[in-house]
């Protein structure tokens, strides 16, 4: 497979970083967040209403993908990250970075997966044509691990294909201009990249093959240990405005806050946002989620990228990777 590197390489480096460029929290902290993709939270960030609970300023950062979230955090540049995809978490961890879960964002099959070219004519019944082509990946991550899955089941060799490392938004401009046969990504990238070719599975299909997609809120064990209190405090708001957003009777209220926060319009927003599902904070503690689900599913996507070769090797375990107790915390609240 020819790939533009490989991504333990750079994960490797910054997991090294020392934790004592942590940004103390008793001033401010930095959190990252995607554009174009919507979420109850943005209501709460619009409205003020986690500087307010949790007593302190909150900068909001954005990124273009969840290994980028990594590398600022083991950094010390951000303190916490919302709707992480799992892969990249996977891939910093697997590398040595200690960070660690702390709920789950988002759950969204249909708003992450690859398109093949329309001018192709290629679907699911003729994938062996895939061989030979060119394919925009941003690599460790949730689109990365769907199109390894994907091709694994459709029995086709990815190292028949020539896999780019691009970001989504680069990946829907470079299918867009045929440069590329195949995109991988999600979004408001996924829903341009769509415009100009066709999925291989939906989101269902995909699920049926054992392809979860879900994001997290992630942070530095470390740093989460010394503001526990504070983190929770967070999730606490997260989880109120996943609350509002479930009743109905709230979202004309809070779709223009929304839209207008992640740089979209009201429609695509809506649109968006009736493919996500976020669960409870009971649903998040069970377990299918973060009472065990999540740490089996993580193996078996850092036992993937082993195969791939993506990554050098998987942790034992992946369960230290995860802490319920700020989401516990913040169910009491």
């Amino acid at each position: 497979m020819k790939t533009t590197r490989k991504i333990l390489s750079s994960t490797a480096a910054i997991a090294l970083v020392a934790s004592a460029q942590m940004v103390s929290a008793a001033d401010e902290i930095t959190v990252a967040y995607f554009l174009e993709w919507p979420m109850p939270f943005e209501y709460a960030k619009q409205m003020g209403t986690y500087d307010e609970v949790m007593g302190t300023k909150i900068n909001w950062v954005s990124f273009d993908s969840g290994v980028k979230m990594s590398a600022a955090m083991a950094s010390g540049d951000v303190q916490l990250s919302v709707s992480q995809g799992v892969p990249p978490f996977v891939v910093a961890t697997s590398a040595g970075q200690d960070l660690q879960i702390l709920d789950v964002a988002v759950s969204y099959a249909d708003n992450d997966n690859c398109v093949v070219r329309s001018d192709l004519e290629i679907d699911k019944d003729s994938t062996g044509e895939l061989a030979g082509k060119k394919v925009a990946v941003p690599l460790g991550t949730a689109a990365h691990y769907g199109f390894l899955k994907q091709m694994s089941h459709f029995g086709v060799d990815v190292g028949s294909m020539e896999v780019v490392d691009m970001d989504p938004p680069d990946g829907a401009a470079a299918i867009a201009q045929g440069a590329v046969d195949m995109f991988c990504g999600w979004g408001g990238s996924l829903r341009r990249a769509k415009e100009h070719g066709n999925v291989l599975l939906t989101g269902a299909e995909k699920e049926a093959l054992g392809i979860l997609v879900f994001d997290v809120t992630s942070g530095p064990a470390a740093w989460v240990a010394e503001n526990s209190d504070m983190v929770a405090k967070f999730l606490k708001v997260t989880a109120d405005a996943n609350a509002m957003w479930a009743d109905e009777a709230n979202r004309a209220q809070m779709l223009p806050v929304i839209a207008k926060d992640a740089g979209m319009d009201e429609q695509a927003t809506a649109d968006t946002m009736a493919t996500f599902v976020f669960p409870t904070v009971d649903e998040q503690l069970s377990a299918k989620w973060l009472g065990g689900g999540a740490q089996d599913f993580m193996k078996g996507v850092a036992d993937v990228f082993v195969g791939a070769k993506s990554i050098d090797s998987a942790l034992e375990s992946y369960a230290g990777a995860v802490n319920t107790g700020p989401l516990a915390a913040a169910k009491g609240m």
